[in-house]
């Protein structure tokens, strides 16, 4: 009875099984998906296709039915690319790869690649799948395995499957080795600890004769060698068996099966350019052995078509990183002249991007190219003419000033507004650095002005004016022609600045026609003073240049004679300004009038030559290794009564304790400014002196509430008479070639006084130059440092540098010290901290 009612209800079951597939179509084929999609005339159109779609997939999902599953991932798949979610497809997936039919796997692995990645969890699911499929009896399944697993493995997929793929690469089979080569590449990267599994592996992977496994071995052992210092330099004994494959693809005749352009296999060339160019940087072995092939791949391969200069383009980069001979780097950069005339934008550009890095050290061969690249900067494409601009200033010397910046000059008449600013800055520091005379920067500064003024930088009016100033025999000549360029035109804010600067300074010699580099003009009192008032109304006048022609005005009242009045008349006008600072400056020149008339002349006197400096706040400050000169600027005198301690000063801790005393300067010296110009500290560009004393004298002592130090009133020379013997030296410093020894000396008039000499050599071959030295001690103390001996220590310990260091230890505490060291060496920047703790207590007790 019971079985009767089980067969019944089975075939019940069988039945509704049935009705329910002839109630429900099958879904539409994937062709059929793309062909309907792509009907839909709008993106609301497309979207409902794509949801109506999306809610059948997802029926047939929930009904289990493994008939249409594939087919169904697969439209699942399409809809994600085309930027429509497709999350819900993931678990179908996995269902797919467990499938033992091939059609489904591929599908399945295909999905799993394109929805799945490490983030998420149900990616670990696929492990056993995977595992399985990597010794599956049909290569093609193990294929699918090792392209998932080389797309989206995590690094535990990575550790647990590494050992299967490891297998796959010593095969026979050259299908399996090519996929498994490219998977072990990804398994590195998640895993770079497993490398060394694969070592042994790569040992037979060139003797390989297919392409596939040759292309695949070579990313892999490129991977091994970027990642990993051992395995670059084990390596580097395959470079003979590179060059042998290398040549060899060269030199075959036509292979239709590898043949591209009708150059063979293109892309393994390419990738043996790059392995050699990491296995020859910085080793003479490697690089001598691949110069010869290097100038045949150069010298034969065809640049008709892109395929020929892809690998020249290679061949270039691996020249340019490896040791190579110098006629080799002509050459290749010969070749990217040669690119430079071909009509490809790509090419030219990428010739002018790699110029660009090779310029610094290849300057005269990238020169002879000179005119191709200056050619560049009429090309209509703006990426090219941006690279060429910058190789054309990178290309500026002595030799070619004038000419060069007649291209630039030109190309600045005629380029976008987002070119000017760079291109009017690169002039300016090209004629700054190389202008043949002063007469030619002036014209060329002025150039610039009248062209592109409104993209200067800020600094160029100051510096132009500088640059006037100290041209004495150029100021008639130069306000002449500023005249000139502002007539009538005001729409070049910083030309018109630096022209009523002039006007103001010298005006008596517009007048009087002194000129003598170009023909004078006859200009009166009047015309000029009609110049700087139509300034003043000029709509295009900011509120800056109004300042400028103001005070113009106002100088020019102890220049001309016959217009006084008018100037009078013209500053009390503008006493009710409503610019404040215009109105501010009128009301101080009608108080010079009135109340100080007999100061004006000495007041607005012309300004004398000025030294250029750096600014770095209300006083300039002039860094001598370690010490500090106030530059001759204005500055405000200190206000009465004692001054706070510098903030700088409480931020600063360099030996475990908020005590750091700073640097006290020496008096004015004459020596150069080092880099940066700003005082420096052990702890970056903090300012440790505070405000320095307006007045000059003997030694510039900051501001700040600490006792008076020793040696104010005494001469700065590191003199010292009586000295108490038997101190003795120290060893500070010894690192890199670099000996730093501390010779002590003490005062018997002021005994709180250490006068500490430092004698640094040099042990290495080469000589050691910009030497700088600088010392920090606790807050307690007070540190002065004196003018070095020379900023080169010569190498072989033929010489030495010796500097003095004062130091004040009123509370006879332990002497600490922390220094720091900076210097050039061997082409590099070299930069070092040490602390200096084991004084004698005969220096500081």
């Amino acid at each position: 009875m019971e079985k009767n009612i089980n067969l019944r209800n089975c075939q019940t079951l069988n039945t509704y099984v049935m009705l329910t597939h002839l109630r429900m179509p099958a879904p539409i084929r994937l062709r059929e998906l793309i062909r309907t999609i792509r009907t839909a005339r709008t993106q609301a159109e497309e979207r409902e296709m794509i949801q109506k779609e999306c809610a059948a997939i997802r029926s047939s999902f929930r009904e289990e039915d493994n008939t249409y599953r594939c087919r169904n991932v697969a439209k699942l798949l399409y809809m994600h690319m085309l930027g429509y979610p497709a999350h819900f497809g993931q678990l179908e997936c996995l269902k797919l790869i467990a499938s033992q039919k091939f059609t489904d796997k591929r599908i399945g692995y295909l999905g799993a690649m394109l929805l799945l990645d490490e983030r998420q969890d149900v990616h670990l699911l696929m492990t056993n799948c995977i595992k399985n499929d990597l010794n599956h009896s049909t290569q093609f399944v193990q294929g699918l395995a090792l392209c998932t697993l080389g797309c989206m493995g995590s690094s535990e997929m990575c550790r647990d499957l590494a050992g299967e793929v490891e297998k796959l690469l010593k095969t026979s089979n050259s299908y399996l080795r090519k996929k498994a080569a490219l998977c072990a590449v990804h398994v590195i990267r998640k895993v770079p600890e497993l490398m060394e599994m694969f070592l042994p592996a790569t040992k037979n992977l060139l003797n390989e004769k297919n392409h596939g496994v040759l292309h695949t071995s070579v990313v892999l052992l490129t991977e091994m060698c970027e990642r990993s210092p051992d395995m670059l330099a084990h390596f580097r004994k395959l470079v003979p068996q590179l060059v042998r494959i290398l040549k060899n693809l060269i030199m075959s005749g036509y292979s239709p099966e590898h043949d591209v352009s009708g150059i063979s296999d293109p892309f393994l060339q390419v990738r043996i350019l790059r392995l050699l160019r990491i296995l020859g940087r910085n080793d003479d072995d490697s690089s001598e052995a691949m110069n010869d092939i290097l100038a045949q791949v150069a010298t034969n391969t065809e640049t008709s078509k892109n395929v020929g200069n892809a690998i020249l383009y290679e061949t270039v980069l691996t020249i340019m990183d490896i040791k190579s001979e110098s006629g080799l780097r002509v050459l290749a950069i010969n070749i990217l002249g040669r690119f430079l005339l071909n009509n490809d934008k790509n090419i030219r550009y990428v010739a002018l991007t790699s110029l660009l890095k090779t310029v610094q050290t290849d300057h005269n061969a990238v020169q002879r190219h000179r005119s191709t690249i200056v050619d560049c900067l009429k090309d209509l494409d703006v990426s090219i003419k941006r690279r060429a601009m910058e190789l054309s200033f990178a290309l500026v010397n002595g030799n070619n000033i004038r000419g060069m910046m007649k291209e630039l000059l030109y190309f600045l008449d005629s380029c976008e507004p987002e070119f000017k600013a760079d291109c009017a800055s690169g002039i300016f520091l090209a004629a700054e650095k190389y202008a043949p005379s002063k007469r030619w920067h002036i014209d060329t500064i002025m150039r610039v002005l009248t062209t592109a003024g409104s993209y200067v930088r800020d600094d160029a009016v100051p510096n132009l004016i500088q640059l006037i100033t100290n041209s004495v025999e150029m100021h008639a000549y130069t306000v002449q022609r500023l005249y000139k360029a502002i007539l009538g035109d005001y729409s070049q804010q910083p030309l018109v600045q630096v022209a009523a600067w002039c006007i103001g300074e010298y005006g008596d010699l517009l007048v009087s026609g002194q000129c003598e580099e170009e023909e004078p003009i006859q200009v009166t009192e009047d015309e000029v003073l009609d110049i700087l008032e139509s300034v003043l109304i000029s709509n295009m006048s900011t509120s800056v240049t109004r300042g400028y022609a103001l005070t113009a005005i106002m100088k020019l009242s102890t220049r001309f004679t016959c217009t006084v009045n008018r100037i009078k008349k013209v500053v009390s006008i503008y006493g009710s300004s409503i610019d404040v600072e215009l109105q501010q400056r009128a009301v101080e020149y009608n108080a010079l009038f009135k109340k100080y008339d007999h100061m004006r002349s000495a007041l607005l006197e012309r300004m004398p030559v000025m030294e250029k400096v750096t600014t770095n706040g209300p006083t300039e400050i002039v860094q001598t290794n370690g010490e500090t000169e106030p530059a001759p600027l204005e500055t405000k005198p200190p206000p009465s009564g004692p001054q706070p301690t510098s903030q700088a000063n409480d931020l600063l801790d360099l030996l475990g304790g908020n005590d750091i005393t700073p640097v006290i300067p020496t008096a004015p010296t004459s020596k150069p400014s080092s880099a940066g110009g700003e005082l420096l500290d052990l702890l970056g560009d903090i300012n440790l002196t505070g405000a320095p004393a307006a007045a000059p004298a003997p030694a510039s002592v900051p501001q700040i509430s600490q006792p008076p130090f020793l040696l104010d009133g005494l001469s700065s020379q590191p003199l010292f008479n009586d000295i108490a013997a038997g101190i003795p030296s120290i060893t500070a410093y010894s690192k890199n070639g670099l000996k730093i020894e501390f010779t002590f000396e003490r005062s018997n008039t002021n005994p709180s006084v250490t006068v500490i000499t430092i004698q640094a050599s040099n042990s290495t071959e080469l000589d050691m130059t910009d030497f700088v030295f600088q010392a920090a001690v606790p807050k307690t103390f007070q540190l002065q440092l004196l003018s070095p001996s020379s900023s080169i220590v010569p190498a072989f310990n033929t010489g030495t540098i010796t500097q003095v260091i004062k130091v004040l230890n009123p509370q006879k505490q332990q002497l600490r010290m922390r220094i720091k060291l900076t210097y050039n060496h061997k082409g590099s920047a070299m930069q070092d901290l040490a602390e200096v703790n084991n004084f004698p207590p005969q220096s500081w007790q």
